[in-house]
């Protein structure tokens, strides 16, 4: 039998530090409601991961007090810049949302984060839940636990809240890998554009400048060995693809910083609520990346959690006030995914036309 040490009790424990978790801590802690964020992570990562915030998510930041710091380091109406088969086809508006690093987003929450007194626990990983009528008991991986009022999983779309909550995510997921991705550089190409070329036969390749940084993220159809299987990411591999699709000599991708593949899921959580612990941003939805709608999505869902906790907190939390969250964002959740999915399929189809890109999914 174990025992643990117990740490100082919260009102909110938040499991994860990604856009959703930490703008849920900011949202509380300005409120003047105690809050403890836990990363199973070491350090803040620096991966552009998703790159995109909506209106709507900018208009949440602003009320947070983060908003104009990712103004700061984001970029408005960068132009899409699309080739067919090598050869330049024509450019388009990227629309209305700010690009920027999904690590910048939260290096921008984290500052306002401290600036409320509140500092995210690193290397602090969630290993068991244990819900009361008072309160909640998690268990940590390093022995210790926390006693709080309530738990906020926001720790991403392989959620161990949700999966020691016990709640399914419903839907489906393609069996194949979609696409390669990483952060590179690319010495010799122009900073001005977003980069895509396609091809008729079907493949291509996306190189997007993140700012603030010297750095491509990198998308692009996966390659595959003799006998079809889907090869992982690699440097040499992303090479290979940028050769085979742009067709542009001289250039030589470099210094890589991350590197993932991705298949597209879409999935809702069968409930966003159980007792007193809730699901919020991946850990409650998965969906295509057609639109850069994931961070918007968790962003108000942290705003939605936070109204919902605030209430519970400073006046009677009935199984109305609590359900309040549930009732919103779950329909909400599961209309981004349909969209999104619907939105994906487009840009698949749109791209074997030249001069189509990926702002055929933003509307």
């Amino acid at each position: 039998m174990t025992t643990s040490t117990l740490t100082a009790a919260t009102d909110v424990l938040v499991v994860g530090s990604g856009p959703t978790g930490l703008a849920l801590a900011c949202d509380l802690a300005r409120r003047g409601i105690a809050v403890r964020v836990l990363e199973r992570r070491p350090a803040p990562h620096r991966e552009s991961r998703g790159k995109g915030l909506q209106p709507e998510a900018l208009e949440v930041l602003d009320e947070l007090g983060a908003g104009d710091r990712i103004r700061a380091v984001g970029r408005t109406g960068i132009v899409l810049r699309k080739y067919f088969d090598g050869e330049h086809i024509g450019d388009s508006p990227s629309g209305a949302g700010i690009l920027v690093g999904q690590w910048q987003v939260e290096e921008a929450l984290r500052e306002r984060l401290a600036e409320l007194g509140v500092r995210v626990g690193h290397s602090e990983a969630l290993v068991a839940v244990d819900q009361g009528t008072a309160g909640i008991r998690a268990e940590l991986a390093d022995g210790t636990s926390v006693h709080a009022a309530y738990l906020a999983g926001c720790d991403g779309g392989r959620s161990t809240t949700r999966r020691l909550l016990g709640v399914p995510l419903e839907g489906s997921t393609s069996e194949e890998e979609a696409m390669v991705l990483g952060d590179v550089q690319a010495p010799g190409l122009s900073r001005e554009f977003w980069h895509q070329w396609f091809t008729a036969e079907g493949g291509g390749i996306l190189l997007c400048p993140m700012p603030g940084t010297e750095s491509f993220q990198l998308q692009a159809a996966p390659e595959k060995d003799e006998e079809g299987r889907t090869l992982p990411p690699s440097l040499e591999g992303f090479q290979r693809l940028f050769d085979r699709y742009a067709q542009v000599p001289g250039i030589r991708l470099a210094d890589p910083t991350w590197m993932s593949s991705w298949r597209a899921n879409s999935r809702v959580a069968a409930r966003m609520r159980r007792g007193r612990a809730f699901l919020a941003g991946d850990a409650a939805h998965v969906h295509p990346i057609a639109g850069g709608l994931g961070i918007t999505t968790g962003i108000r869902d942290a705003a939605a959690l936070a109204r919902t906790l605030a209430a519970a907190l400073t006046g009677p939390a009935t199984a109305e006030v609590l359900d309040a969250y549930e009732s919103e964002r779950l329909p909400a959740a599961a209309a981004v995914v349909a969209d999104t999915t619907q939105r994906y399929e487009r840009v698949v189809h749109a791209v074997r036309t030249p001069g189509r890109g990926t702002e055929t999914g933003m509307a």
